[in-house]
C-alpha cells in the first residue's frame, strides 16, 4: 500500500470509526498552510469535518464528543497560532481527564529552528498540559505513533495527547502492508484483593461513613456499581461537580454536591463522618474548602486510577490504585449489607435543619425556576453543558441529572467559553437527544464565533443565556468579600444576545418580552435544531450557599 503521511492519518481515523462508533467520524478543526496536505487527504476521506471558527472552539467540540462517548475526540490545528489557540482547551482536557488527540501541523523539517513563518515549539508549549506529546520526524513514525497517541489518551486516567506533524511529513510517501489498528485502551490496574477486604472491613466497622464520588466514576461509566455499593452498605453519597448524576437526585442516599456551593447539610454530614470512601476524586480545593478541617475526624479510603493523587492532599488510611468501576464492583461484592438506621436518621435531621434553599423555584424568570422548567421539558438523554460562573453553579445545584455522562462542564480549569462548542460536539454525537447549553452573557462572548459553526452544522443545540449584564460570579464575590466595589464586573454597553444570534443565522427568543415564559419555553423546546434563549436575570441574584475561600465548608455563607 503506497500512500503519504496525511493519507495514513485519515485512513487510520476512518478505520477507528468501525472500532469506536459513528461519533468518531467527526473531526473538528481549521485549515492552515502547515496542515493543507492533511486537509487534501481529508477531502477524499469518509470523515466529517466540523469547521470551527477558532481552534479553541475546535478542541472544545472534540471534547464534547469525547465526554459523552468516553473515547478520544479529535481536532486539527495548523502550526503557530493554530496550535497556540488550542492551548486553553487542551489544558481544560488535562484538568478534567478528558481523552483528546490534537493533530497539529508544523513547518517543514528543514525550517524547524529557523524562526520560520508560523513556527512555534509545539511540544515545549503543551508539555505541562498533556499526557504526552510527540514530534513526528518521518511518515514511518506515524505507523506506531497514531495508535499510541489514542492508547495514551484513553488509558488509565484519560487526557490529551498532541501530535506535531511537519508539513513535509504529511506529504512524505511510505509503503505499508496495512493501516495500523487502534489499540484497546488499558484500564487502570484491578484493585488488590487484600486491600478490598481491608476496605470492606473499615466500612463494616464505621458508624458514620460517607461515599465521596468524583469524576473518575463518570469516566469509568461506573454509575450502577456506585449505586450498588451505596445501597448494600447503607452509605450516604456525595459527589463532586464532575460526578453529578451518579446517583439519581431523588435517591434516599443521595447527598448532592459537596463543597463551595454544595448544600450546607451535605458539608455538615461530611464534617460528622468517621469514614470517607473517596473514589475517583482528588480532594480538590473547591470540594474540600480548608483541607485541614475537611472530614476532620474521618479515616479515609482513597481509590484512584492515578497513583499520584493518592496521598497528594489528604493522607489516606488506605490507598488503592485502581479503576473506579473495578474497585466499586469489588467493594460492592465484599461489603456486608447494613441499614445504618441511626446514621441515616442523623443525615435526615441535618437535611431538615440545613436544607438547600432554591428561591424562585416556581418562577421561570428566576434562575432556579428557569432551570427547573427546562429540565421538565427535555429528554434525560440530552447532554447538558455549561460555561463557568453563577449559572454553572445554579445548574449544578438544581438540575436533576440522571446520567453523569450527559453532564459536561469545565471543572478543574473553569473555562469561560466551554459551553457552546462542547454542546455542538455533544449534539453531533447525540443527534436525537441533542444538547442544552446554559451560559452567561459573559461566557457566551468568549466563544461566540462558534454560533457560525452551529448555524452551519444545524446541530440540535438550545442555548440558554442567563443575562445579567455582568460577570455574575465575579460581581458576587466583590459584593461579599471586596467591599461591594464592582471593578470591571459590570458591562456598561451590553450587547443584544438575540441580535448576535440572529446575525449568525440562529433563531432567538427573548424571555424578557413574553407574557408567559413557561409556555414560551415549551414552544421553544418543541422546535428542532438550534435556538438561543435569552433569560434576563437580576444582577443582584446570588448563588448560595458559598464557602469563603480559605474557610471550612461548614462556614458557608447563606
Amino acid at each position: 500500500m503506497d500512500l503519504n503521511g496525511a493519507q495514513l492519518i485519515t485512513r487510520f481515523l476512518e478505520d477507528r470509526v468501525d472500532a469506536v462508533g459513528p461519533s468518531a467520524a467527526f473531526v473538528a478543526g481549521i485549515p492552515g498552510g502547515a496542515l493543507l496536505p492533511l486537509y487534501r487527504a481529508l477531502a477524499d476521506s469518509k470523515l466529517t469535518h466540523v469547521l470551527a471558527r477558532h481552534e479553541q472552539g475546535a478542541a472544545f467540540i472534540a471534547q464534547g464528543i469525547a465526554r459523552v462517548g468516553g473515547r478520544a475526540g479529535v481536532c486539527f490545528a495548523t502550526s503557530g497560532p493554530g496550535i497556540t489557540n488550542t492551548v486553553t482547551a487542551i489544558a481544560d482536557a488535562k484538568a478534567d481527564s478528558v481523552p483528546l488527540v490534537c493533530i497539529a501541523g508544523q513547518v517543514p523539517r528543514a525550517l524547524i529552528g529557523t524562526d520560520a513563518f508560523q513556527e512555534v515549539r509545539t511540544c515545549h508549549i503543551v508539555d505541562s498540559i498533556t499526557k504526552a506529546q510527540f514530534h513526528v520526524r518521518s511518515a514511518d513514525e506515524l505507523v506506531d505513533l497514531l495508535p499510541e497517541a489514542f492508547r495514551i489518551a484513553e488509558s488509565g486516567r484519560p487526557g490529551p495527547v498532541v501530535l506535531d506533524v511537519p508539513k513535509d511529513v504529511q506529504t512524505e510517501r511510505l509503503r505499508i502492508e496495512r493501516i495500523p489498528r487502534s489499540i484497546t485502551p488499558q484500564r487502570a490496574p484491578a484493585p488488590d484483593a487484600t486491600a478490598i477486604l481491608r476496605a470492606a472491613d473499615l466500612i463494616a466497622r464505621a458508624r458514620r461513613p460517607v461515599l465521596y464520588l468524583g469524576g473518575g466514576v463518570t469516566q469509568a461509566r461506573a454509575q450502577s456499581a456506585a449505586q450498588a455499593l451505596a445501597e448494600c452498605a447503607g452509605l450516604p453519597t456525595t459527589t463532586t461537580l464532575m460526578a453529578l448524576g451518579t446517583l439519581p437526585p431523588d435517591h434516599p442516599l443521595a447527598l448532592g454536591m459537596l463543597g463551595m456551593h454544595g448544600a450546607r447539610y451535605t458539608n455538615r454530614v461530611i464534617d460528622e463522618c468517621d469514614l470517607l470512601i473517596a473514589v475517583g476524586a482528588r480532594f480538590d480545593d473547591r470540594a474540600t474548602g480548608r483541607l485541614d478541617r475537611f472530614a476532620p475526624n474521618a479515616q479515609v479510603i482513597h481509590v484512584d486510577a492515578d497513583r499520584r493523587e493518592l496521598g497528594k492532599l489528604r493522607k489516606p488510611t488506605l490507598a488503592i490504585e485502581a479503576d473506579a468501576g473495578a474497585a466499586l464492583r469489588a467493594l460492592a461484592g465484599a461489603v456486608k449489607p447494613q441499614l445504618r438506621a441511626d446514621w441515616l436518621a442523623r443525615v435526615g435531621t441535618l437535611r431538615r435543619e440545613w436544607p438547600l434553599a432554591q428561591p424562585g423555584r416556581d418562577d421561570p424568570r428566576r434562575p432556579y425556576g428557569l432551570i427547573a422548567t427546562i429540565a421538565a421539558l427535555i429528554d434525560p438523554e440530552t447532554a447538558i453543558t455549561t460555561d463557568v460562573g453563577q449559572h454553572q453553579m445554579w445548574v449544578a445545584q438544581a438540575y436533576p441529572f440522571r446520567r453523569g455522562d450527559r453532564w459536561l462542564t469545565s471543572g478543574g480549569l473553569g473555562t469561560m467559553g466551554f459551553g457552546l462548542p462542547s454542546a455542538i460536539g455533544a449534539a453531533l454525537a447525540l443527534p436525537h437527544a441533542g444538547a442544552v447549553c446554559f451560559s452567561g452573557d459573559g461566557s457566551l462572548l468568549m466563544t461566540v464565533q462558534e454560533l457560525a459553526t452551529l448555524a452551519e452544522t444545524q446541530a440540535n443545540v438550545k442555548i440558554v443565556v442567563m443575562d445579567n449584564s455582568a460577570l455574575g460570579l465575579v460581581r458576587q464575590q466583590q459584593n461579599l468579600f471586596y467591599d461591594a466595589r464592582y471593578s470591571a464586573s459590570l458591562y456598561r454597553a451590553p450587547p443584544s444576545c438575540c441580535a448576535i444570534a440572529e446575525g449568525f443565522g440562529i433563531p432567538a427568543l427573548d424571555l424578557g418580552f413574553v407574557r408567559d415564559p413557561a409556555q414560551a419555553l415549551r414552544d421553544a423546546f418543541a422546535q428542532p435544531g438550534p435556538l438561543l434563549i435569552r433569560a434576563p436575570i437580576a444582577a443582584d441574584e446570588m448563588v448560595l450557599p458559598m464557602v469563603t475561600p480559605g474557610s471550612a465548608n461548614t462556614e458557608a455563607l447563606g
